[in-house]
């Protein structure tokens, strides 16, 4: 879940002017289940997520993630199967995509009988969606479900910084003043995204003040006081990153947005990269039911921060 700088993680931003984005793991997973399959079936992978795969060959595999993965970890000889279960639906801003890339990743080198650190698990999940997919995306939604936690995650040419803030009673405040919502509604992000990298260089601007905002917002949670300011940063990120695009918003989500202010909200923003998925609010808890019920048509999402990132959760080594 992405609070600020969102945009300033493309490298065609950052690797001329830097970015920065505050951002946490959240308690939704994505689950991934990898194993060798017997040589006596008919087909070589076996992938099952929304639909099921048998093929013979990794050129045979449909879904990007999967074959580029075991592409990138030089498995197309072996015979596996990929099972995947998420919390989430897919194409929804919570970076769920990101989440069964590292997620698939951690698991296939555990299965090759070998571990990761969570930098390293980021970077090769960035390379991969970036490089060998040829994903429109940024950095930080990687770098989130690999580390976990509550986090200032700078980027640069030379790599990226987390910067984990530990657990403490602000950030626990601030969590108990969000709501979340899903709009009912996925996008594809590609089409967004690869519309604001076009852009780039029109929207200088824009970029520049989605990172200031972002660090007047990390001195917020620095002296933990004023929670209602990182609301109010909220809204103008929002109303910022509206201008990237005139992808990012739409009627719907404009009228979703009124109405939840309207009924209480000091400030929020949609999730991802926009055109639809979740929508997350800051919300004083006395104004909270107000904002549920404003926005009763949608589904509420209760949620809170998450601190571990990707675990391999078991592991066999057939002993």
């Amino acid at each position: 879940m992405s609070f600020f700088g969102g945009g300033t993680d493309l490298p065609q931003w950052y690797e001329k002017n830097g970015g920065a984005v505050i951002s946490t793991s959240i308690d939704k997973y994505c689950y991934v289940f990898t194993k060798y399959l017997p040589p006596f079936l008919d087909y070589n992978f076996r992938v099952v997520y929304s639909k099921q795969e048998l093929v013979k060959t990794i050129d045979q595999i449909e879904h990007p993630a999967v074959r580029e993965c075991i592409r990138f970890m030089e498995m197309e000889k072996k015979r596996l199967e990929v099972v995947h279960s998420g919390d989430l639906p897919a194409r929804s801003g919570l970076g769920s995509s990101s989440a069964f890339t590292v997620g698939l990743l951690n698991s296939l080198t555990a299965l090759n009988g070998r571990r990761l650190d969570k930098k390293s698990l980021a970077a090769k999940a960035i390379f991969i969606e970036q490089k060998m997919i040829k994903e429109a995306v940024g950095d930080q939604d990687q770098v989130a479900a690999a580390t976990g936690g509550f986090n200032y995650i700078t980027f640069e040419q030379r790599g990226f910084r987390v910067m984990p803030f530990a657990p403490n009673e602000f950030l626990t405040e601030f969590n108990k003043n969000l709501l979340l919502f899903f709009t009912g509604y996925t996008r594809n992000a590609f089409e967004i995204e690869q519309k604001k990298i076009e852009q780039i260089g029109e929207k200088t601007s824009y970029y520049k003040k989605l990172m200031d905002i972002t660090e007047e917002a990390l001195q917020c949670f620095h002296k933990r006081e004023d929670l209602k300011q990182i609301g109010k940063l909220l809204h103008e990120t929002w109303l910022t990153k509206k201008e990237l695009s005139g992808k990012v918003s739409n009627v719907n989500i404009d009228n979703i947005y009124q109405s939840a202010i309207d009924a209480g909200a000091v400030g929020g923003k949609l999730l991802g990269s926009g055109g639809g998925g979740f929508i997350v609010f800051y919300v004083e808890p006395p104004n909270q039911k107000k904002v549920i019920y404003a926005l009763k048509n949608l589904m509420h999402v209760p949620f809170k921060f998450e601190t571990d990132g990707s675990e391999v959760i078991y592991y066999n080594n057939g002993e």
